[in-house]
């Protein structure tokens, strides 16, 4: 089922733990029952399939924690993952990879998702969005508040990117039985073992990247129907409703709107209340720690995020370039050509996939006829567009045109603009979206269709 290994042999995490615990070997075989001979060569590598009972009375008279015994059965037999968690699966066990950033922003959305995943009435969710706008982020802090708040197990299964498990430590209890889940997932494995795993225990699965393929759907609704207690929480670059399951669109990041960087505001007031402005600060903090937040680099960094719509990711990325550019240069890129900026100065690592401009062209390109000629219509109209507007610009009923244009909002492609009560509710393309179209325009047409265009 598993080809993972423990980071450590037995010999090393015995010698290990009874250092840990104070004890020499003379003591530990007073306490354990256990012969100081045979913990001699257990230490030793002599060793190679002890008895479960002899581990239990050494584990017990070590006092060790859930985690540690699981390393020690795993050290042993690394392959019968669902049997070694049998006995001791718990919150101490499975757990949310650690953040490595506090999040900024998001306190309503994380409220909100925290809060529906503390109900009984909701065991389905999706969190979706276009690629970099922080899914995955704001499943991780709701899945750490979940966990460390009602100690609950979180078992997180990254999808998209494996190697994130490293971050839990490799060969650790944690990583294991996340890369069991994930092989459960991913490669049609059953899902009987984990259900008897998780039981009646309640317990969080975060699928982040999942594909809603039709294989595995069915399993998931089963293994929510036998595990009682169970939530899962996926997050999707692609609004696919699952049956049962809802649906959270989670937009970029909040930014000053033209009103406010058309005036003479100071820099202080853009940055209150408009964390893409607070994030991107952060990031040129570090690509440039002699850039001071003066007005005139906040009101920079505020046009820069209004450009790049507050996408999470693509700030990073484009704080990076600072780098080689001042903020003036950086804003004049990001306002003509913003895809270069999307991937950060330091090339990537193509073992970890697609970068942010590639998935983004992919969300716009991978659109349906009827949806990508909706979404071209509505980047030429003047913002903000409503969507009586959109359908008198499409010539298209306007109930058509209402869900047409929802389903552009879910996915991401476009985004509510702020509006007074008693106003009509405006929405605008975003400027990366609008950019992906502006080089499909761009590109050439194939050999195919130019030669048949000259006949």
């Amino acid at each position: 089922m598993m080809n993972s290994q423990p980071a450590h042999g037995l010999d090393v995490l015995l010698q290990n733990a009874r250092r840990r615990a104070g004890l020499t070997q003379e003591q530990l075989a007073g306490l354990s029952t256990v012969s100081v001979r045979a913990i001699r060569d257990l230490e030793l590598g002599r060793v190679q399939h002890p008895r479960r009972e002899t581990l239990k009375l050494l584990a017990n008279a070590m006092r060790l924690s859930d985690t540690r015994r699981v390393e020690l059965e795993l050290a042993v037999d690394a392959k019968a993952v669902g049997r070694v968690f049998q006995d001791s699966y718990g919150a101490d066990l499975a757990t949310p990879p650690p953040a490595l950033r506090p999040l900024v922003g998001r306190r309503p959305e994380l409220e909100a998702l925290t809060a529906r995943l503390s109900t009984d009435h909701e065991r389905l969710l999706t969190l979706v969005g276009l690629p970099g706008v922080g899914k995955s982020r704001l499943a991780q802090e709701a899945a750490s508040v979940i966990h460390a708040r009602d100690r609950v197990p979180v078992l997180w299964v990254s999808l998209d990117d494996p190697a994130e498990t490293a971050e839990m430590g490799p060969g650790s209890p944690q990583s294991t039985v996340a890369g069991w889940v994930r092989a459960l997932v991913r490669d049609g494995g059953e899902f009987e073992e984990l259900a008897t795993l998780i039981g009646s225990k309640e317990t969080l699965i975060v699928l982040d990247g999942h594909d809603a393929s039709p294989e595995v759907t069915p399993r998931l609704l089963n293994l929510l129907r036998a595990c009682e207690r169970l939530k899962i929480l996926t997050t999707s670059d692609r609004p696919v409703q699952l049956p049962g399951g809802r649906l959270l669109p989670l937009a970029p990041l909040a930014v000053p709107s033209a009103a406010e960087l058309a005036g003479e505001v100071a820099g202080d007031t853009l940055v209150a209340d408009r964390h893409a402005v607070e994030l991107t600060l952060s990031h040129v903090s570090y690509a440039r720690p002699d850039f001071l937040p003066t007005d005139t680099v906040v009101t920079t960094v505020a046009h820069i995020c209004r450009a790049l719509d507050g996408m999470p990711q693509a700030l990073e990325g484009a704080a990076s370039w600072l780098l080689l550019y001042s903020p003036q240069q950086l804003l004049d890129i990001a306002r003509t050509t913003p895809l270069v900026l999307l991937d950060g100065v330091t090339p990537s690592d193509p073992a970890a996939g697609p970068t942010l401009s590639e998935r983004l062209t992919a969300a716009v390109t991978g659109l349906a006829p009827r949806a990508a000629a909706l979404l071209r219509t509505l980047a030429t109209l003047e913002d903000p567009w409503t969507v009586d507007g959109a359908a008198r610009a499409c010539g298209t009923p306007l109930a058509g045109t209402a869900r047409d244009v929802h389903a552009l909002l879910v996915r991401g492609l476009i985004r509510r603009l702020p509006a007074t009560a008693g106003d009509p509710v405006g929405f605008t393309v975003l400027n990366l979206v609008r950019a992906v179209l502006t080089a499909q325009d761009r590109e050439p047409a194939p050999a195919a269709l130019v030669s048949a265009s000259a006949q």
